[in-house]
């Protein structure tokens, strides 16, 4: 069972207002997946359960700060999802050691090929404070022999259906790295992503963060059903017995976001996430198998269509003589994919 603490969270109650969230971003799929590394319970549910790092096992909610508005200038509108944490850890003689998280959320099937670009903005942003907090403490000590800049873990934690194919190094990004070597800097993204994760898989770690992760898997309504066969209500049961009334509502906010991407109306989809704030979370994934028929058929037409036009694209390209790389560009350009993702698709209907 997870570790939980008796408290409401002021970080929890602070995000709450009249019973709801405060999401001001307007990219829905980002936030369900923000929530995680917001949220102090959860959060800390992820460093010792996803993390493989020993620093990291006994991280507790208390001993998480967020800072994420103290680097709000460095984020865009396509950042706008990504988080900033502080981390208390004590070393042998029990004194402060300062460390950040920076989680960087990636929910889009054609990856962000410059993140860690982005992350190193960030790392360099949070030495510089820091430099000049301890600065302000006392003056002239980041020019000392001893002086130690904190430790920063950056974390890329990807949503999307297919496979990352984005650079995790630094120096992957910079020409002749492989030349110049040690001359060029380096760190590398420790990369979580969900799709590796099994229902199965994230049911053994026995926390209210397997259940978000697994609505965060559902990328349409078909998938509900299979949810349902492969999670027992009594495991949803088992795992939320204890959970703080706050974290139930945030659950339950996940549950309104995924719903709303799904198109299920307003009024349906408040009544879902009020059965988990209800402690019914075991009859929830049985009440969306109700969306199921009607939904599915609409996907399945729609992905049928889709797939014909696919077909069509390629067959074209090859009755005129082209190349799978041609038609390649061909669906990349009118389907949207990216680049691995539409060769592959090519050489699937060649």
């Amino acid at each position: 069972m997870s570790q939980k603490t008796n408290e409401t969270s002021d970080a929890g109650s602070s995000r709450e207002t009249n019973g709801t969230l405060d999401l001001p971003n307007t990219r829905l799929r980002d936030n369900s997946a923000k929530i995680i590394f917001e949220d102090p319970i959860l959060c800390a549910q992820f460093l010792r359960g996803y993390v493989d790092i020993p620093l990291l096992k006994d991280v507790q909610p208390e001993d998480i700060e967020d800072e994420t508005e103290r680097f709000v200038h460095l984020f865009t509108e396509e950042r706008d999802s990504d988080v900033v944490k502080r981390i208390r850890l004590k070393n042998r003689k029990n004194s402060e050691i300062p460390f950040y998280l920076i989680s960087l959320i990636e929910h889009k099937s054609d990856v962000d090929y410059n993140v860690v670009m982005q992350i190193l903005r960030y790392i360099v942003f949070i030495w510089e404070d820091y430099e000049k907090e301890q600065e302000r403490k006392q003056a002239g000590i980041s020019r000392t022999k001893g002086f130690r800049y904190p430790p920063v873990l950056p974390i890329v934690y990807y949503e999307g259906t297919g496979k990352w194919t984005a650079a995790l190094k630094l120096r992957e990004r910079v020409y002749l790295s492989d030349m110049l070597g040690e001359y060029i800097p380096d760190y590398r993204c420790l990369m979580v992503q969900l799709n590796r994760y099994s229902n199965r898989m994230l049911m053994e770690k026995e926390d209210e963060l397997s259940i978000v992760m697994m609505l965060n898997r559902l990328q349409k309504t078909a998938d509900f059903a299979a949810l349902q066969e492969e999670v027992p209500s009594e495991y949803l049961e088992r795992v939320t017995a204890q959970t703080p009334e706050y974290l139930l509502g945030i659950i339950g906010q996940v549950v309104e976001i995924l719903l709303g991407r799904l198109n299920v109306p307003r009024d349906e989809a408040r009544r879902f996430a009020d059965q988990v704030k209800e402690r019914k979370v075991g009859e929830l994934f049985a009440n969306f198998k109700g969306y199921d028929v009607q939904a599915t058929r609409r996907e399945a037409k729609a992905e049928g269509r889709a797939e014909g036009l696919i077909r069509g694209i390629v067959q074209t390209v090859k009755g005129m003589q082209g190349t799978v790389e041609t038609a390649a560009e061909q669906l990349s350009m009118q389907c949207g994919m990216s680049r691995d993702e539409a060769l592959e698709t090519a050489k699937k209907h060649w």
